[in-house]
């Protein structure tokens, strides 16, 4: 199936988390490979132009610093290894080189097809603080709502843990986490071989394409078991992982090669490609079931009867100008319960400005949010993608 014939109304998953690999980046040889790369943001350009939202998470900051220092160290005729080595401090170094001359690449090539793009580069840490992983998902959407790109990666130059241990830091469950993170349809992995195989199939010809898992269990993980590639910091193992943590949050995950003819069109349609990890369970439910537990809820936000309606007839944000008052102590990112005069519990969500600054702002326009508190978090008290009607 070619780009061409893929219809706009055939797209099963409208947002799309795409990650790919250092080995398809890098085309299995040294340096990046321009025309694999370019091949892949033209169906991610693709995909937006029909109104899908799309987020890359990708590798190969360290390989094209490695080139670029190789490239370097010739010029200064100094022995390559003394540039590239692959303690720690020599892959952060690698990955500082590399990163400006990745975004420049992904930037350039997006642009050819009509695509804004914006870098953000996250660390375990930023999303297991409360307020780091608000404001990352915060603007990520924001981003994705606007048609723009996020191209994300781990911050290799600080993010120790992901070049010491491929288990706890690889882009591979970055991915996974930035998939919860914006709610995605579907997690699609891209890496240079078919999909999950029954065994390697580079050293085993009788090795299968498992091409579907409805549960990952101790043969699905025996048969991801094995190293990463020559210029990966994951494998099939943290590709399983990271399908264990998005699956359970009801995403669909796909575990694809990225050189194939366009595979994250045809993954985006639905096609049967690689090897398919079915949702363990309901992305909306699991949401709904979080943000209406009263066990989370640390407080209230009274509204009035026209931020109600505006609530209840859906898609709307809350704005400070329908708010009344607060009951009770939260702070930024807590969940709150939104509530009528008469007490009636329409909605929950998370809220963007702490209990104080809910008081200062209520029954304000947007535009004096800034005014009030000095400063402003968004022109919303609690974002409609952190909304759940009751």
């Amino acid at each position: 199936m070619t780009a061409d014939r893929l219809q706009p109304q055939r797209l099963l998953h409208r947002r799309v988390v795409v990650k790919v690999g250092s080995n398809v980046l890098t085309g299995g040889e040294e340096g990046l490979h321009t025309p694999t790369i370019a091949a892949i943001a033209t169906q991610v350009a693709d995909l937006v132009h029909r109104g899908a939202q799309v987020a890359l998470v990708t590798s190969g900051a360290v390989a094209a610093g490695r080139h670029r220092l190789r490239e370097i160290a010739a010029l200064r005729d100094v022995d390559a290894s003394k540039v590239a080595g692959r303690d720690v401090q020599s892959r952060q170094v690698a990955a500082a080189v590399g990163q400006s001359r990745l975004m420049a690449l992904w930037d350039a090539l997006f642009a050819e097809a009509g695509v804004a793009v914006g870098q953000a580069l996250l660390t375990r840490g930023d999303l297991a603080d409360r307020l780091g992983y608000l404001n990352a998902r915060n603007t990520l959407l924001a981003m994705l709502d606007l048609g723009v790109v996020p191209v994300i990666n781990e911050n290799d130059v600080v993010s120790v843990e992901e070049l010491q241990d491929a288990r706890i830091g690889d882009n591979d469950n970055l991915s996974a986490q930035v998939a919860n993170l914006i709610d995605a349809d579907l997690l699609l992995l891209l890496t240079d071989i078919a999909g999950l195989y029954t065994a390697d199939p580079r050293r085993d010809p009788n090795a299968r394409l498992i091409e579907s898992v409805e549960r990952i269990d101790d043969a699905i993980e025996a048969a991801a078991a094995g190293g990463a590639g020559a210029r990966g910091t994951g494998g099939m193992t943290t590709k399983v992982q990271a399908a264990r943590i998005a699956t359970g949050s009801g995403t669909h995950v796909v575990i694809a090669d990225g050189r194939a003819r366009d595979i994250v069109l045809r993954a985006a349609a639905g096609e049967p490609v690689g090897t398919h990890f079915l949702p363990a369970g309901d992305r909306i439910e699991s949401r709904r079931r979080y943000l209406l537990s009263g066990l989370q809820a640390r407080g209230r936000i009274v509204v009035d009867a026209g931020a109600a309606g505006a609530l209840l007839r859906g898609g709307n944000s809350l704005l400070p100008a329908g708010v009344l008052r607060c009951e009770g102590t939260f702070q930024r990112g807590d969940v709150v319960q939104v509530v009528t005069a008469e007490g009636r519990h329409l909605a929950s969500g998370t809220a963007n400005y702490a209990s104080d600054e809910v008081a200062r702002i209520a029954g304000k326009q947007s535009a004096q949010i800034a005014d009030a508190l000095g400063y402003e978090f968004g022109e919303e008290v609690i974002h409609r993608n952190n909304l759940v009607l009751v």
